[in-house]
């Protein structure tokens, strides 16, 4: 187990240190912010978490990436800090993932961090790894000197293009109809791309006004040399706290109104939404069924159950299950066998997945995966990589994907517009920022 300094400084100006954190931290080829944005989620460790500069790191594609990430981490046993990508979940012999990518991340990627700094409560812990704890004190002076540039004016706008038009996405949820009549499926979440090519973007002007216009629990800003991931999602996939393992899957969304009775009506009306209460009690099944594979016997609850959470763009329903699992039980086998998060596949998984790589056009990637980090204690916790744009600088490929559940109850046009409502966030920041 590495040895690690920590050395806490009392902040006057939080807002201001967290911007300047950030800019602080693109000096190093890899690093990984996550921000909870003082969200009242249950479960929250921290506000806002850095971890920056390798110190060791494994980077894999899906074939054995759970036993991978299991020896690393039971080797390390230390903090470690990174992403699963969705099509990890071709560890399946029967699974995979032949559509097009024009991003190249790859399947799994953690690193151990030099340099870890949290942010709880107005005080700042600097977390260092003994060879590099003599720069805690100039660090910590080298960010409050950070100066914050004036927001340039956008230069010009993005050419954002559909990977599919509406007709081809209302042709392809009746395909997801046909499955579900034939009793195939009877839940599958359907995905589609927006991409610009040939663009350059400025990741972090892009990512702030994403999490100052969307202000989501599970914010993230991850950089890996080339390759960017700013992301604004509301959802946590499974945290370990102890024996404690909590999944919280989204499924159900309305839009919010500016008019207070207007809105308190739309949350009335998504309470009530036979069709959304009834894809999120799917859901819910389906994980009760995937933390029973390690819990304790009789230990699987459902604490709340299509309850809804208000975000500046949209109301969601979401639910909470929880279960407790053995203190020998691996933490990457409680992942394993959860992945990827039945919120983002359907049910039953196996069979939703198939079907979804045969009518999908685009490689999910790291869109509808996880990122997060591991304690060394073997605790966790890891979103859901969605509302995110993603970026390859190297090629100037620019790419943000948007999903919905098809069920019996669908409508193309309904489903369709949904999807445009979870893409507004992601397309108006684009839009802005050159």
């Amino acid at each position: 187990m590495s040895t690690r300094t920590k050395h806490s400084f009392k902040l006057d100006n939080l807002t201001d240190f967290k911007n300047k954190l950030l800019l602080w931290a693109q000096q190093y080829e890899t690093a990984l912010w996550l921000d909870s944005n003082n969200y009242n989620q249950s479960y929250s460790s921290f506000d806002t978490c850095l971890a920056v500069e390798e110190f060791t790191s494994i980077k894999t594609d899906y074939n054995n990436a759970f036993d991978t990430l299991k020896e690393y981490q039971s080797f390390t046993k230390d903090y470690i800090f990174g992403y699963i990508s969705y099509d990890v979940k071709n560890e399946d012999k029967k699974l995979s993932s032949n559509n097009f990518d024009g991003l190249n991340f790859a399947d799994l990627y953690f690193f151990q961090p030099q340099k870890i700094i949290t942010i709880k409560d107005n005080t700042a812990e600097f977390n260092y790894l003994k060879c590099v704890d003599d720069e805690i004190e100039d660090d910590f002076k080298s960010v409050l000197n950070v100066v914050i540039p004036k927001k340039e004016e956008a230069k010009s706008e993005i050419e954002i293009k559909s990977r599919i038009s509406k007709n081809e996405y209302c042709k392809k949820v009746n395909e997801f109809l046909e499955h579900i009549q034939k009793g195939d499926i009877y839940e599958a979440n359907f995905c589609q791309e927006f991409y610009a090519e040939n663009t350059v973007i400025n990741p972090i002007e892009v990512y702030n006004h994403l999490n100052e216009i969307s202000e989501p629990p599970f914010a993230t800003f991850f950089k890996m040399e080339h390759q960017y991931l700013l992301s604004a999602s509301p959802e946590r996939y499974i945290k370990k706290e102890g024996e404690k393992v909590i999944s919280q899957p989204i499924k159900g969304t309305a839009k919010r109104f500016s008019n207070k009775i207007d809105d308190e009506k739309a949350i009335l009306k998504l309470e009530n939404d036979e069709k959304e209460r009834s894809e999120n009690i799917m859901i819910v099944d389906l994980v009760r069924n995937d933390l029973s594979k390690t819990a304790k016997k009789g230990s699987v609850k459902v604490e709340e159950l299509c309850k809804v959470y208000s975000f500046k763009q949209v109301h969601q329903l979401i639910s909470t299950i929880t279960s407790k699992v053995e203190h020998t039980t691996h933490p990457v086998d409680i992942i394993q066998n959860t992945f990827p998060m039945g919120s983002m596949t359907g049910a039953p998984k196996i069979s939703a997945m198939k079907i979804i790589e045969k009518i999908e056009e685009t490689k999910r990637g790291l869109y509808s995966g996880t990122v997060g980090y591991f304690t060394p204690n073997g605790d966790f916790d890891f979103n859901v990589i969605i509302r995110s744009i993603l970026y390859n600088f190297d090629k100037k490929y620019v790419s943000y994907s948007v999903g919905g559940a098809i069920t019996a109850k669908s409508s193309a046009e309904k489903e369709y517009e949904e999807c445009m409502l979870k893409a507004k966030a992601m397309k108006e920041v684009l839009m802005k920022n050159k």
